[in-house]
């Protein structure tokens, strides 16, 4: 986009708007009062000789990018940047010049100062995973030639810290306590209010790593929900973290609109629907990128039972999800979550922590096992060595059940999809549990059944 050079006076902008969110949610925004950016004037380019001229040029950032994401300056002009966030979540811009808006909530705007245009300069949005989503743009002097497009990644000037190292096969220390995987007893109650807490918590997810990750009331997974057929959940979403964050509970079929939205540090949102259908469902945070939300934490499940669901002797829950490790003690890695190139894939948050904290069993029982895929991206593949499954409930749907004379192997699910196997272990040992996509079992996707 060109712009025409003006002076360097400020124009009221328009008002309402619709923000174009992640779940096609349309909202309407106001326009906030007009600000030059604060800070150390930005210095002009030392090649090029200023004009005296400002082009004032507006930009939107809707749908997690900028519009326009090129803006083309005559050399030497001073540029001024009208920023309004008509997207449903905070942004900022920051340009590779050191010039940088603060967080703008939606319907807002500030004016950023660029200073004088003599070579290109890139901008980006700062908030966590948006640069790498691609919310970013370039300011290209006229008439220079064009270098490509914005590459996500890190600023040019500075290094990304390595990722730690991870040996799927460590061993945890002797105080390491796995997450209890026993699944929650069914409420006698029809109507279930919960509070979830976002947090930000530095927690090992495997011997000697430890990542920056987002959470629902400080676990990964969140906590297992559970309830039947015509139950209602009233669950309150609090934010105590630094970006937004929303819910998405695939157990409720609701309108996405106001339930589903993201909510800003500070803010509360009540979520309530009726589950009509059975199984075992997941739910994740709603803002976008959601690859990065899902992928750095913010996932668990929630059990509707299905009707006349027979009792059994041990019932575990399993969530199977990746790891993509950024630096120590950081929030995972949004590029590698793109190229799908895990680091660890794990049940219930910690590489392979039921090999080293077995689940016990007794010779004779039946066990019913939950199985939920959070993903973000991979395939799971159940299989308990030593036993096969007589009963198998993949989504929402009977496909074996004990009197059958047929069995099953594996319960295969893809991202987002769960179900229940249960197995009778025919005598003592130690039977572990993985998934069959064995490149994923080696990374960390295996455990032990102890059976006594």
């Amino acid at each position: 986009m060109s712009a025409r050079p003006e002076t360097p006076a400020a124009r009221p902008l328009g008002g309402a708007a619709a923000g174009l969110a992640l779940v096609l949610v349309a909202v309407l925004v106001g326009v906030a009062a007009q600000r030059v950016s604060e800070g150390a004037p930005v210095p002009a380019a030392a090649s090029v000789a200023p004009t005296g001229h400002t082009t004032t040029v507006t930009v939107v950032a809707d749908g997690m990018r900028f519009h326009p994401d090129r803006i083309d300056v005559p050399p030497g002009d001073r540029l001024v940047i009208e920023l309004t966030n008509r997207d449903h979540r905070r942004h900022d811009l920051v340009l590779d010049s050191g010039a940088k808006t603060p967080p703008i909530a939606r319907g807002g705007t500030h004016r950023l100062d660029a200073g004088v245009i003599g070579a290109e300069t890139r901008g980006w949005c700062s908030l966590p995973g948006h640069r790498q989503a691609g919310m970013t743009l370039r300011i290209v002097p006229t008439g220079s030639a064009s270098t490509g497009p914005v590459v996500a990644g890190y600023p040019a000037e500075a290094h990304a810290p390595a990722a730690p190292h991870l040996d799927a096969m460590a061993v945890p220390g002797v105080a390491f306590v796995a997450r209890d995987a026993a699944a929650p007893t069914t409420p006698s109650g029809r109507l279930h209010r919960r509070e979830l807490h976002v947090r930000e918590i530095q927690r090992e997810v495997a011997p000697g790593v430890r990542q920056r990750l987002w959470t629902f009331d400080g676990t990964v997974p969140g906590p297992v929900l559970r309830g039947r057929i015509g139950d209602t959940f009233e669950i309150t979403l609090v934010n105590h973290g630094t970006v937004d964050h929303g819910i998405d509970f695939h157990a409720g079929a609701v309108a996405p609109d106001e339930v589903m939205r993201p909510i800003d540090p500070g803010q509360r949102l009540t979520y309530r629907f009726t589950a009509t259908r059975a199984g075992i469902w997941m739910y994740h945070c709603s803002t976008m990128p959601m690859l990065h939300h899902i992928g750095n934490g913010m996932y668990g499940a929630v059990i509707i039972d299905p009707p006349d669901l027979p009792r059994v002797d041990r019932e575990y829950v399993l969530v199977q999800s990746e790891l993509y490790l950024g630096p120590d003690g950081e929030p995972g890695d949004l590029a590698k979550m793109q190229a799908e190139r895990p680091d660890a894939v794990v049940f219930n948050g910690y590489v392979a922590q039921y090999a080293h904290r077995p689940l016990p069993a007794r010779a004779g029982e039946r066990v019913r096992v939950w199985l939920l895929d959070a993903g973000p991206s991979r395939d799971s593949s159940f299989h308990v060595v030593g036993t096969q499954f007589d009963t198998v409930y993949r989504e929402g749907r009977w496909e074996n059940r004990p009197a059958d004379p047929g069995g099953s192997q594996v319960l295969g699910l893809g991202p987002a999809a769960g179900g229940f196997v249960e197995m009778v272990f025919p005598e003592p040992g130690h039977y572990p549990f993985v998934s069959h996509v064995m490149v994923d079992a080696e990374r960390g996707a295996r455990g032990l059944f102890e059976v006594r």
